[in-house]
């Protein structure tokens, strides 16, 4: 693993792993964060401002249009190439099928299918999770729907102040996969199985020092 230093090598490398979580993943060196150059690392001034390039290259990265984002890696965000992610959608939603018609899963998908992409808390209020501790539960869901690789990040939304400028850490912005890409970009050409497989034997390859526990963490 080297150090990256600009968003274009980030993105290049994503190219070149396929599968790279956003943080801390479990394997020493196997995270976007963890290969960050000293000077792109997460940095607060003495005004209590802050500076994080790796946070601020996320939405150029989906932007670019070469790789999906969103929490695919044991609930933790991260990036799927497009070269592999009709493996992982395959192999994922063989594991999670298809939510039930009267299942709130299903009611959030169809309201984003609706919609075309929302960001989290308007998903959230167009569900009906206005009450008192809904948000954890409703994340849950997003959470849980993400991991099935039925719903990706589109993009981010930042709040701007009174001059106009962007702040804080930004919304994500919420869509299906097959809105975001069209359906031929999700097709697979293999069973969900030997997905697997081919994902599993490239995840070795990159992380020799790695043990098939950890690779499972990250494909499972």
């Amino acid at each position: 693993m080297h150090q990256i230093h600009t968003c274009p090598e980030l993105i290049e490398f994503i190219q070149q792993v396929g599968f790279l979580p956003l943080l801390e993943s479990g394997i020493p060196g196997y995270s976007a964060e963890a290969l960050m150059a000293e000077e792109c690392r997460y940095t607060v001034f003495p005004d209590g401002s802050w500076e994080w390039p790796l946070w601020q290259w996320k939405g150029p990265v989906v932007q670019e249009g070469r790789c999906v984002y969103g929490k695919f890696f044991a609930g933790k965000a991260g990036f799927v190439s497009l070269d592999w992610w009709p493996h992982l959608m395959g192999w994922r939603r063989r594991q999670h099928p298809k939510p039930a018609s009267d299942s709130i899963e299903q009611a959030i998908l169809e309201t984003l299918q609706e919609s075309g992409s929302m960001i989290t808390r308007h998903l959230r209020a167009a569900c009906g999770f206005t009450g008192p501790k809904m948000r954890g539960k409703f994340d849950g869901y997003i959470t849980r729907l993400q991991m099935a690789c039925r719903i990706v990040t589109e993009d981010f939304v930042y709040p701007r102040d009174q001059h106009g400028r962007e702040y804080g850490f930004g919304w994500s912005l919420l869509t299906t996969p097959e809105l975001l890409l069209g359906r031929e970009a999700c097709l697979c050409d293999c069973p969900p199985e030997e997905s697997l497989q081919r994902m599993t034997a490239h995840l070795h390859q990159i992380l020799p020092h790695a043990t098939e526990r950890q690779i499972m963490k990250i494909l499972k």
